[in-house]
């Protein structure tokens, strides 16, 4: 089947993915103690005047009379596929919601790619190293080292790390070491990681190396915290893999071939060892989504899960709706890139899931 073709179908299984989330959303937020006006104006708010915030926050009709819950969600779900995300309610009263989104989307994303990034780079090259040296003190101090940054719960290992990196902290060189940077808050070189070369009357975007640095250099403590329990299943399902894949028959008949190790290992034991560890590298992804939640908080990093907790705090739908609605738009996307990559990595898995 035509590539195109089975990535428009998956698309279109996605939407009642996408109406389902977003439901719950709804059934979750209104059986909540969910009160804007209460929010907004205090608890001590003159009765009219949250009559009248009631009415524009459209909760209630301008007789105030409350709206039918179902004609409220109807409004909830068709505004919130539209984009039209409408202005926050209490974290930012008068913004609008998908311009705070915008805002704050940088910093997630600089922080959920680098602990994917890094977790990648330290976990996969690991865990193939302890399967090829089985029951060795290599395979041994890699495994140990996988099961403890997979055990420390990322909350304790976030508050350990910003207590010993914080001034006095045995770790407090670390800011001043080569650039100095801090490592609580958002770096303020992330808006200008790119300078403009200018080409004629066309600017060319062009990496700051120095703000890459600060901004690196800045993440970097954040980022472990976030990818720990990810490096750490990495290194334990690559190990196992690798295992397997070394035991299998068609590595006896590539050695029986005549086939160089190097081949055997790159071509056959680590392409085969990445289809148990694809699940767990494209879960990964999602922690761009929920997963930095407390990391943001604990590191004071102003991203879309510290905006999500605001939100969800305050009751604020607006911003709820929008970083709802953006996190399963990724999650879906994410799903169909899993699946097109198990084809790309098997070719025996037709992209159908039948056998090739």
């Amino acid at each position: 089947m035509n590539k195109l073709l089975y990535i428009a179908k998956r698309l279109v299984l996605g939407v009642p993915v996408v109406l389902f989330g977003l439901t719950m959303t709804f059934v979750i937020i209104y059986l909540s103690p969910f009160d804007p006006t209460t929010a907004i104006l205090g608890r001590d708010a003159d009765p009219q005047t949250a009559r009248q915030l009631a009415v524009a926050l459209g909760l209630r009709y301008p007789n105030g009379q409350p709206i039918p819950l179902w004609i409220q969600y109807w409004n909830f779900l068709t505004e919130t596929i539209t984009f039209n995300f409408g202005q926050s309610w209490v974290v930012t009263r008068g913004q609008s919601a998908a311009q705070l989104v915008w805002e704050r989307m940088p910093a997630t994303i600089w922080l959920g790619s680098w602990s994917v990034l890094i977790a990648l780079a330290l976990g996969i090259p690991l865990g193939l190293y302890a399967g090829l040296r089985a029951n060795t003190w290599g395979d041994y101090t890699a495994s140990f080292g996988g099961i403890v940054w997979r055990a420390m719960p990322n909350f304790w290992l976030a508050v350990m790390l910003a207590g010993l990196l914080s001034a006095g902290g045995l770790l407090s060189f670390y800011r001043g070491f080569l650039i100095p940077t801090d490592v609580i808050g958002t770096p303020a070189a992330l808006g200008n990681l790119f300078g403009s070369y200018s080409l004629g009357p066309v600017g060319i975007p062009v990496p700051d190396p120095y703000n890459w640095a600060v901004a690196f250099k800045w993440i970097l403590p954040a980022a472990l915290v976030l990818g720990s329990s990810s490096m750490g299943n990495e290194v334990r399902i690559g190990r196992t893999a690798v295992l397997e894949s070394i035991n299998a028959p068609y590595i006896d008949t590539a050695k029986a071939k005549g086939l160089s190790e190097r081949v055997i290992i790159g071509k056959h034991v680590a392409r085969n060892a990445m289809i148990p560890l694809l699940p767990v590298i494209m879960g990964e992804f999602y922690l761009l989504i929920g997963g930095s939640v407390l990391v943001e908080l604990i590191f004071g990093i102003r991203g879309l899960g510290n905006l999500f907790l605001s939100a969800v705090l305050a009751s604020d739908v607006p911003i709820i709706g929008a970083l709802t609605y953006v996190f399963i738009l990724i999650l879906v996307f994410f799903n169909i890139a899993q699946d097109v990559a198990y084809t790309m990595i098997d070719p025996r898995i037709g992209l159908e899931g039948e056998e090739g």
